[in-house]
């Protein structure tokens, strides 16, 4: 990896933030925490991922703990990219993959919010904003890479 290659620095930095949100949800989803915004209308964490909700989970995985992994991993893939040359040389495709992955995902679950639910997670909301600056700067990465 290159100086130049801001993209990637600021994808690791934003999974930071991505990260705490995940995990505050998990958290939220097993019952451990009360949710920071209540329902009003368009803005119902327990609706959306609260531990009674019917989208929460895939099977037994909370959709939390997936994406506090999905972070986890784009973040662990940049930083072993520093060690490890055959990974650094395929890392504008593994990031990329990654967040094409998560963007996929992350439109799937807003879908169910605005069509199914009805209703919105203010914290889903800023995590999908998240993941849309990771998928831009992955492209904009690949591109002048």
């Amino acid at each position: 990896m290159n100086k130049d290659d801001w993209q990637v620095r600021i994808i690791q930095l934003l999974t930071l933030p991505g990260m705490i949100l995940a995990y505050y949800l998990l958290l939220y989803h097993n019952g451990s925490l009360i949710a920071g915004c209540t329902g009003n209308g368009w803005d119902d964490c327990g609706l959306v991922s609260g531990p009674d909700a019917a989208y929460s989970a895939i099977g037994p995985i909370p959709v939390a703990l997936v994406g506090l992994i999905g972070y986890a991993l784009i973040f662990l893939v940049i930083w072993l990219g520093e060690w490890w040359a055959r990974l650094d040389d395929n890392l504008p495709e593994l990031l990329i993959g990654l967040a094409s992955s998560a963007l996929l995902f992350t439109l799937g679950l807003t879908g169910l919010e605005l069509f199914v639910i009805h209703s919105f997670c203010r914290y889903c909301i800023f995590s999908a904003v998240i993941v849309v600056i990771i998928f831009v700067l992955s492209l904009s990465y690949m591109r002048s890479d």
